[in-house]
């Protein structure tokens, strides 16, 4: 039967933690647990709240994008999200300016956007719109007036890919999630300092960027840096060999200057009294 996948009910607890009970925020309406859902009801046929036991003939959220239909699996891949109102950061945040913030990161092509195919939402509350990926629908039924949909690509939710950092972010855009850096993020950005400007390797290890050798890098931050950092240490050593080079060619400057001094601009060179010393002194020594 249907599921719901670990990454989406990660989405799901992080929204309900802190858009459902925080003492230290003045709310008039919580997000309800009831309000967040993965798995469509017995009335879903079809859809990306469905699983593979769930979808129909040319279902929609199977046929359309070769990402759904090779991640196609029990899992659902859909998150709808009710309303809710919340005053923090100085401002009210609502499941409207909530859906149009997203909205806006699609559109935007955030990074931790691009699994999301489609948003189904109302921006007033009157009227229903769809964001759609692949441009193929603009309005959903009545129903997402107040709730909004969120359809995910199969093939993120199949490959257990993070979704949470786009939802981070709008927690903390609003101020209900401190926007703080991860203890071992904080530890890698340090080694790569350390290594760049004091000496040593990036991240205590090595990898093989061109995947030549028994370590192919991986395509992780951390493999990313490895390789930058590695990049760098070639260019500087190249920096330190030509600095310890001597480019002068003493012979061929000295060639070069002989053959622009003709006999009229080296006597044209010559002061008048240290000419008529020159010239002394050359008939005192043919005279001997």
């Amino acid at each position: 039967m249907t599921r719901a996948p670990e990454n989406l009910l990660a989405v799901r607890g992080l929204l309900l933690t802190h858009l459902n009970v925080d003492p230290n925020t003045v709310r008039s309406q919580d997000l309800e647990p009831a309000e967040v859902g993965i798995v469509g009801d017995s009335n879903h046929r079809g859809g990306y709240h469905c699983g593979s036991d769930r979808v129909v003939a040319n279902d929609y959220s199977v046929v359309e994008s070769p990402r759904d239909s090779a991640g196609l699996t029990l899992d659902a891949a859909a998150l709808d999200v009710g309303t809710f109102e919340v005053r923090s950061g100085g401002g009210t945040h609502t499941l409207r300016t909530f859906s149009i913030w997203c909205v806006q990161q699609c559109v935007a092509n955030a990074a931790d956007a691009r699994d999301i195919r489609e948003i189904i939402y109302s921006p007033d509350g009157r009227t229903v719109r769809r964001w759609d990926r692949l441009g193929r629908r603009t309005c959903g039924d009545s129903s997402h007036l107040w709730h909004t949909h969120f359809s995910f690509f199969r093939d993120s939710i199949k490959a257990g890919r993070d979704q949470t950092p786009l939802f981070r972010r709008y927690l903390t855009s609003m101020g209900l999630l401190e926007d703080v850096m991860s203890e071992k993020a904080e530890q890698q950005i340090d080694s790569v300092f350390t290594g760049m400007f004091i000496g040593g390797n990036s991240m205590g290890r090595r990898v093989d960027p061109d995947g030549s050798g028994s370590r192919p890098a991986s395509n992780s931050l951390v493999a990313k840096l490895d390789y930058t950092m590695q990049r760098l240490d070639v260019l500087v050593n190249q920096l330190t060999a030509l600095s310890n080079r001597d480019f002068t060619d003493e012979q061929a400057i000295v060639a070069g200057v002989l053959a622009s001094l003709t006999p009229e601009k080296i006597a044209a060179a010559i002061p008048p009294t240290l000419a008529q010393q020159v010239a002394d002194e050359l008939a005192r020594r043919l005279a001997a």
